[in-house]
């Protein structure tokens, strides 16, 4: 027999991902959190003492390889875990200019940001396809519509998870599967190298958000059946078209004088 309304949340660590499974949980699902991490182990101990009615799976696992997803699919189905909600949030931050990476690298991101999420999508979305329900949540991020220097890697996997998004969404709506692209911009995560006092200052304009108002507008999002959704959401989408109307030159002038 099936074990129903399990939530999957992969990179579900720290930061977003921790939060996805928190507010999943209040909303009454049992969880299987994934992380290449063993305190993945320790946020599975805390859940489940919190809400004490679910059950809260806690699993290592390494999702930047190819084989990562048919790996996690074959476990759930030996454990008859049949999964109603997939967030797929693992992922690793990325400035740095493309070359100046390792092959290894390379891969990893790549398989993190694109293989991995697209066949969980895949194989998941099969079985929600075949039920008429279903809900499935890829963070991309706004760098996604940012072609420029540094941001080659990250932004590129990311534009590639977006497009595919928008796809699914189209392609599973009328079956009554729910597909949903959360792009964040910046997050207070304890990811990028700034002064708290400047954090504080993004926060007060609007420009970085907490990870709960993150998560709480992307779940609102997905179970609201929309395409997607941008957080923070004026700011950002005004960067992001001022920066598609830079010209190429000009991105290169910058690059010469060293400002980016």
């Amino acid at each position: 027999m099936k074990k129903t309304h399990f939530a999957l949340v992969t990179g579900a660590s720290s930061g977003m991902g921790v939060e996805f499974a928190r507010q999943l949980a209040k909303k009454g699902y049992n969880l299987l959190i994934v992380s290449n991490e063993e305190s993945i182990h320790e946020r599975a101990k805390e859940l489940q003492a919190t809400y004490p009615n679910l059950e809260v799976i806690g699993l290592v696992q390494d999702l930047g390889q190819q084989t990562s997803a048919s790996e996690l699919y074959a476990y759930t189905t030996r454990q008859n875990i049949e999964i109603e909600v997939l967030v797929n949030n693992a992922g690793v931050y990325h400035d740095r200019d493309i070359l100046d990476d390792s092959e290894g690298f390379t891969s990893l991101i790549m398989n993190l940001h694109m293989y991995t999420p697209a066949m969980l999508c895949y194989l998941y979305g099969q079985e929600m396809k075949k039920r008429h329900k279903g809900y499935i949540l890829n963070v991309c991020s706004v760098t996604g519509k940012m072609a420029a220097q540094r941001l080659g890697t990250y932004g590129g996997t990311k534009a590639f998870l977006s497009h595919f998004t928008r796809a699914l969404h189209i392609e599973l709506r009328k079956y009554g599967v729910h597909v949903t692209d959360v792009s964040p911009g910046a997050v207070d995560t304890g990811l990028y190298s700034i002064k708290p006092v400047f954090t504080k200052i993004g926060k007060c304009l609007g420009i970085i958000v907490s990870p709960q108002t993150l998560v709480r507008r992307g779940l609102r999002a997905m179970f609201w059946g929309w395409a997607k959704t941008t957080v923070p959401t004026i700011f950002w989408r005004m960067l992001c078209f001022i920066i598609l109307l830079i010209p190429t030159w000009l991105l290169r002038l910058i690059r010469k004088l060293g400002w980016f």
